[in-house]
This record gives structure tokens, sequence and C-alpha cells, in this order.
């Protein structure tokens, strides 16, 4: 199991906003930040997430808590296993005890496996010539942990002189178990690109023959810590350049990366042998960068920039597309000098929106009178999946390329409704929930609000208060008050403000009741309306008076 200080040592790194922003698209809402609930079916951004408070929470479902109950959720992760997702992600080594608490470390596989591979580099005169050809440097290779996979045999004499297991290996891609049962390890002669996810923590590989497998490329296989479709190649280097900058170029391989980032294009990152997709968003969107994607120009390159501009400007994403034709890629142009040419490219891409629409009417022809109403038909259907500014700015260029009238391009966009999540409803008491998330933020006025007030004396909140006092603080309704801008934190003295008018509100509401009962007698009712003119009189001066129950007078 894991060890108790180990996961609070974990939880103080831990930032909310890095982990709900590593699965979820976040936009920044006054201080907080907002997105679609993934827990219900949501329209319009219900899930906020709060930074200084370490917590989110849902204003439609109710879904909140903090990080380890996010991952939880989402991946449907038990808590050691979201705890163990969130080291790998934050690269913390866990400690663990076994049945007789004797602690044991994180055994790190792949951070032991890239450094043997390294060492093998510089001893492979045939890799590093490779290398040499393509145009990387020394620094690159340091910089990007290039290295080089040699035998099976060696891999796994290697791994077990460190002490792993097979098993060791296979849990997180290194090795595996053929059909003759003999263990294989998963790299055999080729050259190494260490994959690290954000946080820079070694999850994977990819390999490139040098030996003429007819795989020219590979990666590591999905496992634990390793997803290719939530990950790009050489973010963990990029990503403070991408919040500088705000820019951010996707290309379509590692040497692309590698090679722009040797040319000063630091923001340069690879998707890992798939295409861009929805997964990839919430990764793609952090530091709200321009995006760029950089694809070879053959038939292969256009499709995959099709679905990613479609994709991008479907999530109002701002950036474009840069086509590398005659058999050119980023790499070959950063061999050979080219550079200023890059800069200028990069500078210059064919927004997003304009590149789909040209590329889909050139799919028709548009001679033919019932092909230009199906391209017509094509081009508004796009549209209309676009902000609605978005969509009505195109419509003349889509008219334009179709040679129509721009009044034919009528685009049909979705209402959607209106997130409300923030506003006060009519029965949202603003006094009481300001006492309440006053005492949140500052717990130890508890013993002075309670030697004032009782839970009886709240009319609409009662049972958030009586959380509080039970410091149930995963309940939706203490984490939306947490969340909620509009209602204040006092301090001291404005809480005791507060606290007078609270009081006087609810003993006068006592002096009407009590004088609207029956069945008490003439002495009694005189008695209680004397003490409760008198509980008055002292709190219009200024005065506290301690909690009294009226029934027990």
């Amino acid at each position: 199991m894991i060890d108790e200080q180990s996961i609070q040592t974990l939880k103080q790194r831990i930032d909310i906003l890095d982990v709900v922003g590593h699965y979820l698209e976040l936009k920044k809402s006054g201080s907080a930040y907002k997105c679609l609930c993934p827990f219900h079916d949501d329209s319009s951004p219900s899930l906020h997430v709060s930074p200084s408070k370490q917590i989110y929470h849902c204003f439609a479902c109710g879904a909140g808590g903090d990080a380890i109950k996010f991952v939880m959720e989402y991946e449907k992760l038990t808590y050691p296993e979201a705890i163990e997702k969130l080291a790998s992600l934050y690269n913390f080594s866990l400690t663990y005890t076994n049945k007789g608490g004797i602690k044991r470390e994180d055994k790190k596989v792949l951070e032991a496996l890239n450094l043997f591979y390294q060492q093998c580099l510089d001893k492979n005169p045939k890799a590093q010539e490779y290398l040499t050809k393509r145009g990387i440097f020394d620094v690159s290779i340091e910089k990007f942990g290039i290295g080089y996979a040699p035998s099976s045999s060696q891999s796994l004499g290697f791994l077990r002189q460190q002490g792993f297991t097979i098993n060791d290996a296979r849990e997180v891609g290194a090795a595996d178990i053929g059909q003759n049962n003999r263990a294989y390890a998963r790299f055999i002669e080729r050259i190494t690109f260490p994959i690290f996810n954000p946080s820079g923590k070694i999850v994977g590989f990819g390999g490139r023959t040098i030996s003429g497998h007819q795989a020219k490329y590979v990666n590591s296989p999905q496992s634990r810590v390793f997803n290719k479709s939530t990950l790009l190649y050489g973010y963990h280097i990029a990503k403070n350049h991408i919040y500088q900058e705000h820019r951010l170029i996707v290309t379509e391989g590692y040497l692309d990366v590698i090679m722009l980032h040797q040319a000063g294009f630091n923001t340069a990152v690879a998707t890992l042998g798939t295409a861009l997709t929805n997964e990839h968003l919430p990764l793609i969107v952090r530091g709200n960068p321009k995006v760029i994607l950089a694809y070879d120009g053959d038939s292969a390159g256009i499709n995959a920039a099709l679905k990613a501009s479609k994709l991008l400007a479907n999530h109002n994403i701002s950036g474009g597309v840069v086509l590398f034709k005659d058999g050119m890629d980023p790499a070959d142009m950063v061999a050979k000098g080219q550079s200023a040419k890059l800069a200028k490219l990069f500078d210059a891409p064919q927004a997003f929106v304009e590149f789909y629409l040209e590329h889909l009417i050139k799919s028709f022809n548009l001679h033919d009178p019932l092909a230009k109403q199906q391209a017509l038909e094509k081009g508004k259907e796009f549209l209309s999946t676009l902000p609605t500014v978005v969509a009505q700015a195109y419509q003349g260029m889509l008219a334009d390329m179709l040679q129509i009238k721009e009044s034919y391009v009528r685009i049909k966009t979705p209402l959607k409704r209106q997130n409300s999540s923030h506003k006060t409803d009519g029965r949202a008491d603003v006094l009481e929930l300001t006492i309440i998330k006053t005492l949140l933020h500052e717990p130890s006025h508890i013993d002075t609000v309670l030697d004032l007030v009782d839970a009886s004396m709240f009319k609409t909140h009662k049972k958030e208060f009586e959380a509080l006092l039970q410091n149930s603080l995963d309940s939706p309704n203490l984490r939306k008050l947490l969340l909620w801008d509009d209602i204040k934190i006092y301090d001291e003295p404005e809480l005791l403000k507060a606290l007078n008018n609270f009081m006087r509100i609810h003993y006068q509401d006592e002096l009407e009741r009590i004088k609207r009962m029956s069945g008490l007698s003439y002495e009694k009712k005189s008695f209680l309306i004397r003490k409760i003119q008198n509980i008055i009189f002292k709190l219009k001066k200024g005065e506290l008076v301690p909690y009294e129950s009226i029934s027990t007078l």
C-alpha cells in the first residue's frame, strides 16, 4: 500500500488547475476557470475550477471536490489508483509499504532504460552517423535525451542487472512476452526518442529503425502511464515558451520538433503517430496559444490537416495551416538553412476555416449545378458548427468560392442556453451565506459565532451551516458557496456587524411569532415579549447578545 506520508507530500504539490486542465479545455472566468462538465450532459460551461481554493464544482449537477476526487471520477479509478496517476503526472516518487510496514520506492524502469539507451548511442557509430546526416547537433541530442536501443538480449540483460523483473518492464511497455513464452524488448536496434508527459516524467519511447525494419517508427504500447492520444512529443520542453509566446507549432514527427527547436522555434511539438484528436485539446489550449499546423503537403498530410482544422475551428481555437510541398518538411528546411523562410511561413498560416472551406470546395465539380449545390450544403453544414460570429464572418468567403450570392449562404447556428450558475436565486439569503462563507474561510471565528447564534436561526441555509459545523467540506452546497464570487468574505469587524444584523432579523421575527401565538398564558406571552424586546434593544445599541433559545425561556 502507499505510505500515507508520501500521499500527503504529493497533495502539497498538486495544482487542481493543472490536473483538470490535463483532461478538459479550461477557460478563465474571473478569478476561476470554467469548462463543460464531463459528469453530465452539459451544454454550457457549468464546471468551475478555483486555483485559490483548489476545488472544482459543477453548478448544474453538483459534482465536485479536490484534484484527487476529480481523477477518481473522471478516470473511474480507486483512491490508490488516482494517487498513482497523479504521482505519474507530477513526476513524483511514491513510497510504498508492504504488509509488514516496510517501505519500498516506486520503480523507475523507463528512467533507467533511457539512461542505458543514451549510453548505447555513445557507443554506436551507425546511430550517431544517422543523426549527424539529419543535421541534429549534439546539444539537441542531449536536450531531447535521444538514445539507441540495442538488441533485445542486451536491453533485457540491463534490466535484470538493475533488479527489474519482466513484469516491471511489461507494466510500463518496455518489454513483453512472445508467443513462444520468451521475453523480448519492445525497442530493438532503433534510435530512441523518450516521450515525457507535460510534468516532465518519462512515460514511453518512440523508436526509428536504422536496420531496415519494415516499421520505420514505433511507439510504446498503451499502458498505465502511456496514452499517445493525450500526449505531444516535446511539450514538456516547449510549454514555458508556449505560455510566453502564445504560439504552438504542431508537426508530424520527432525530427521536425527537434530540428525546429534547434533553429529557435521553441514552441514546436508533435503528435505521436496519430491524428490530432479531442483528447489532445486540453493540452493544446493551455496558455491560449495560436496553433499552427505544420504538416506535409502530400495527401495524408492534407487529410490530417483538414481533420485537425475542423476540430480546432469547432473549438474556436485561433491559428492556421502551413503545408510543406515538394517532399520537404520542417526538419529538411532547417537542415538546408531555410529558417528565415520558415519564420515567414509560420507568421502567415492559412486560417483553419479558410483552409477547410478551400479544400472542401475543391473536392466538387463546380461546373455541375448539382455538385455545386452539394458543395454549398457541405460548406453551410461546416459553418453551422462554428461560433455564430465566426460563421457569419465566413459566409461571404464561401459565397465567393462558389461564385454565388451571399444571401444564398444562410447559416443556422444552434442557440446555447445561458449559464446562470452564479446568479442569486430567490431562495438565497445573502446575509446567511456571507456569514457561512466567512467561517469557511476563517474557521477560527466559529466559536465566537456559536456563542451568539444557533443553526435553528438559519431559515434558508440551515443545511449549509450544519455541514460547516460538521466539517463536511465536501458538501456540494459548501463548494458552490466557496466559488460564488457574488458572496464576499468579511473581516472580523464586518462579521460582527453582519451577525448583529442577522440576530436583529431573527429576534424581530421571533417577536412577531410570539405575538401571534395562541395557547400561551398572558403572563408567559408578556414575559417573552419583554425578553425579546430587551434583546432587540441591546442589538440596536450595537451589543452582541449570547444565544438563548426562546423555547426554553
